[in-house]
């Protein structure tokens, strides 16, 4: 029986646990928090969204940077996988839009409680309000971990799973970027990623809480195009949110220095400009005694209407009949092409994930061990490996977490055994 310290427990950390307890190692899970799976509770807006029931060789698809590291961790333990194990130990699930898996009850509390009693099975060790403050290795080997508080716990073996700097407020301060520079790990930036946008315009906070779907929004630095999605998107106060938006600031953050960049919106995808030119046309013949602004109540949601008829330039009160082909074009090419101006990314406080951390160059893809250090093991958004909205990153976190537990075992018994345990 070997000694395994895992650091943190959200989903990555506590798959890790469970994996290196299944292949017969003693485990200790040590956790700053009061209670295990903070972030986990808060994703999915309350509801988590476990995985994505899409084909396994399409995980790669929607991993945004260094998916190849990820082959042998989706292999390991697929999505499908991920589904068995919660399935088999009791949590009901189901499959909605866009192939997102959430627990049936549509509480994310079942999915930790689901874990927590995988892990008292077992016979996981846990601790909690027990941050980590420094990583032992000697001779480049691992030999434990040192606690804020000057406990120093012996262990063969460290699998770091802190998460990265998004909601901090769960516990996630980049403490495994620290635990990984000291141990001489590079760490690429982070950066907060899938994260609303501010716009400059301040007319948007007369949209606050209009939800546009069946969209398309076009994202470009002066001409070059960036970004062009069909889905759902979210006015705030502050500027957009939504499933496009999000997965967009995932896709464009190479260009957060680079602001500002454009936002189009293509109010009806499924119309060309001729088709919408004639579909307005017809409108304004069924309302040509009408005022322009009750003549478009059937084009746009309510909250919408005002800011388009100002951004159209045509007076509201001027009667259908009398407004020109031009001005009709130009309405049209409006819907078509409705923009804002994206002043800047929002920060780690609004992220759902952090784009970043220890560079996989310094990580086996087949083990998620440390090329650098023996004993040294990386699983979840530590990694710099990020993924779109859609389960995809909390599969990199069962996925990376499993194979680091269940690697540990080969490795320690070809390796020189360390006679330590848990206690000083």
């Amino acid at each position: 029986m070997k000694q395994v310290i895992v650091i943190g427990g959200g989903a990555a950390g506590m798959m890790a646990a469970i994996q290196a307890a299944e292949k017969g190692n003693q485990v200790l899970l040590l956790e700053k928090n009061e209670k295990l799976g903070k972030k986990i509770y808060i994703t999915g807006k309350g509801r988590c969204n476990i995985t994505n029931a899409c084909e396994t060789e399409d995980l790669f698809k929607n991993v945004l940077r260094n998916s190849k590291f990820l082959y042998s961790a989706f292999y390991s333990f697929s999505n499908w996988q991920v589904m068995d194990f919660f399935h088999s130990h009791g949590l009901a699930i189901k499959t909605e839009r866009g192939e997102r898996v959430f627990p049936q009850s549509d509480h994310s509390s079942d999915v930790i409680r689901t874990l927590q009693r995988v892990l008292k099975q077992k016979g996981v060790q846990v601790r909690f309000s027990a941050p980590a403050a420094e990583i032992l290795e000697q001779q480049g080997k691992i030999t434990g971990v040192r606690l804020t508080d000057g406990e120093i716990i012996h262990a063969e073996a460290v699998i770091i799973a802190t998460g990265g700097c998004s909601y901090a407020s769960t516990g996630s301060a980049g403490d495994g970027y620290k635990f990984a520079e000291m141990l001489g790990h590079t760490v690429m930036k982070p950066q907060p990623s899938l994260v609303p946008f501010g716009v400059m315009e301040s007319w948007v906070k007369d949209l606050q809480g209009l939800s546009l779907r069946n969209i398309k929004i076009s994202i470009r630095k002066n001409k070059k195009l960036l970004y062009e999605e069909f889905g759902e998107m979210l006015f705030t106060h502050y500027g957009v949110s939504g499933p496009l938006i999000l997965s967009a600031s995932g896709v464009v953050n190479d260009y957060m220095e680079d602001m500002p960049l454009s936002l189009t919106i293509d109010l009806k995808p499924a119309l060309s400009e001729e088709q919408l030119d004639k579909r307005v046309l017809r409108d304004f013949q069924e309302n040509q005694n009408r005022q322009f602004k009750n003549a478009v109540q059937k084009l746009f949601p309510a909250k919408l209407i005002p800011v388009m008829i100002h951004q159209s330039g045509i007076d509201a009160d001027k009667k259908v009949n009398e407004i020109t082909k031009e001005e009709r074009q130009r309405f049209v090419r409006l819907i078509k092409e409705f923009s804002l101006t994206l002043s800047e990314f929002r920060g780690f406080n609004e992220a759902i994930i952090t784009r970043g951390g220890v560079n996989v160059k310094e990580i086996n893809p087949s083990t998620m061990e440390s090329k650098l250090v023996n004993g040294l093991y990386f699983a979840g958004e530590v990694l710099d490996v990020d993924a779109l909205t859609g389960g995809f990153n909390l599969q990199i976190a069962w996925s990376t977490g499993f194979l680091a537990g269940d690697s540990i075992l080969e490795k320690i018994l070809s390796s020189e055994n360390l006679k330590v345990s848990f206690y000083k």
